[in-house]
């Protein structure tokens, strides 16, 4: 093994405007070494999120600032090749916060082990901070009632593809939006969605009336922006909005502006809720459970896209902007 290893240094904050290449600058360091208690990951995975780039504008107050210098935050999967805790062997494989480095040291407590029978890749996905997302967004505070109408905005991502999923198995109507032909037919054809609206084939809003005419329940939104704005226009009475995501300002960096349609809420009695699934963390491995057997009994399905090579995460990360990818973005080193 060589002495030396590669990582991605933070160099800009992308406040207001889209990532740029000089924002992240690939760097060699020494490969450290585990001290007492803890184990050295050869990481084999990176696992993407748009929330990412709320980290490196360092904005996001629910997490710790990122200074310029600091390795890239990110999720991982990794192999023990080293060790210094007596219940952690070389081989075994972790998952959980590496950072985009090829090797870290870390209290391997921190991180969490595979589920059996499961490609260690469901843990940056299905059973992950993705998996956890979405149940957490939408039982907690959407509350579906069987026979209810679930919108799902951003539906062909990583979490939205889920959500649709969750909501069918709890006997509800489900209806994803997603940008193209290709993407909303796996909605519908793979995923289990009832009916897909592609956003840039005319107006959201008059789709959903017809594939909604009665009004929609329950609203899971990872973009904002004017979609959300048209989703507002087509709530029932008593729905729920919840507040996952904006991926429609993840270019600009600013804050889009408030939907007109939000007196919506007023008209149909209506509640609208932002989260960070961090504030049930304590649930998760019973959640984790629950998702797992979903998977295993194929009521869940999952998609991953997975690029190559180190040198390439900052481009991996930036196909979540653009639409390049479909379901979960991962990366293998």
């Amino acid at each position: 093994m060589s002495d030396t290893m590669r990582q991605w240094l933070l160099t800009g904050h992308p406040r207001g405007r889209p990532i740029a290449d000089n924002d992240l600058k690939l760097v060699e360091a020494p490969i450290p070494s585990p001290g007492d208690g803890e184990v050295l990951l050869k990481v084999t995975h990176l696992g993407f999120d748009p929330a990412q780039k709320g980290w490196m504008e360092n904005v996001a107050d629910y997490v710790a600032p990122m200074q310029i210098g600091d390795v890239m935050r990110g999720s991982g999967i990794g192999e023990v090749v080293q060790t210094n805790h007596p219940d952690y062997g070389v081989g075994d494989v972790l998952v959980g916060m590496t950072g985009w480095n090829e090797y870290t040291a870390l209290n391997p407590e921190t991180m969490e082990r595979p589920v059996d029978g499961l490609s260690p890749t469901t843990m940056l996905g299905p059973l992950g901070t993705t998996g956890m997302t979405a149940y957490c967004g939408l039982f907690k505070l959407g509350k579906p009632v069987a026979g209810e109408t679930v919108v799902v905005s951003g539906a062909a991502g990583a979490t939205g593809s889920i959500v649709g999923q969750l909501a069918k198995i709890a006997g509800c109507k489900t209806i994803g939006i997603a940008g193209g032909p290709e993407k909303c037919a796996w909605l519908t054809e793979e995923v289990g969605y009832d009916a897909a609206i592609d956003y840039k084939e005319g107006s959201v809003r008059t789709q959903l009336k017809e594939a909604a005419p009665k009004g929609v329940d329950v609203i899971f939104d990872n973009v904002g922006g004017a979609i959300l704005n048209d989703m507002l226009g087509q709530i029932a009475t008593g729905a729920r909005v919840v507040i996952c995501g904006g991926i429609s300002r993840y270019e600009t960096g600013s804050l889009p502006a408030g939907p007109q349609n939000y007196f919506n809420l007023v008209f149909r009695r209506a509640s609208m809720h932002g989260f960070i699934v961090l504030d049930w963390a304590s649930e998760f491995p019973i959640i984790r459970k629950r998702l797992a057997e979903f998977v295993k009994d194929g009521r869940l399905a999952y998609r991953e896209d997975i690029q190559s090579g180190f040198e390439n995460a900052p481009a991996t990360l930036q196909r979540l902007f653009s639409g390049q990818n479909k379901g979960k973005q991962l990366l293998a080193l």
